[in-house]
């Protein structure tokens, strides 16, 4: 593996993802990687937004908010990526916030039934 550029298998095995998930975001235009015939290379930059990617779906962004997120920045600058970094950020916290609420009573709502259960267990 070269220090400057992954090969499109190093780049699957360096982040876990299929190849056709990679092909994916190279269609979708998150990731542009340089090419030199059929054989595919990524770059640092291409490693940094394939991190970004990856920590965004992992918060729970859908790929069109990652695209639109790294556009701006090619576009705009840093200021305008970092705020609109923050107002999706606040946006996905509160969602994820909802959702921990709703798993917390699921779990009490799961726990109090299984109670019950060892209850009619004992006594039966």
């Amino acid at each position: 593996m070269t220090e400057t550029r992954l090969s499109f298998k190093e780049m699957c095995a360096r982040f876990e993802v299929t190849p056709r998930t990679l092909r994916y975001y190279e269609y979708i235009e998150l990731l542009s990687p340089e090419k030199e015939g059929r054989a595919r290379f990524y770059g640092p930059r291409e490693v940094a937004r394939m991190k970004l990617i990856l920590r965004g779906r992992r918060f729970g962004f859908s790929l069109e908010e990652i695209r639109q997120w790294l556009l701006i920045y090619g576009k705009k600058g840093e200021r305008p990526q970092l705020e609109a970094w923050l107002q999706l950020a606040d946006r996905q916290l509160l969602a994820l916030d909802r959702q921990r609420q709703d798993l917390e009573a699921a779990i009490a709502d799961l726990r109090a039934l299984r109670e019950t259960a060892v209850q009619e267990l004992e006594r039966l």
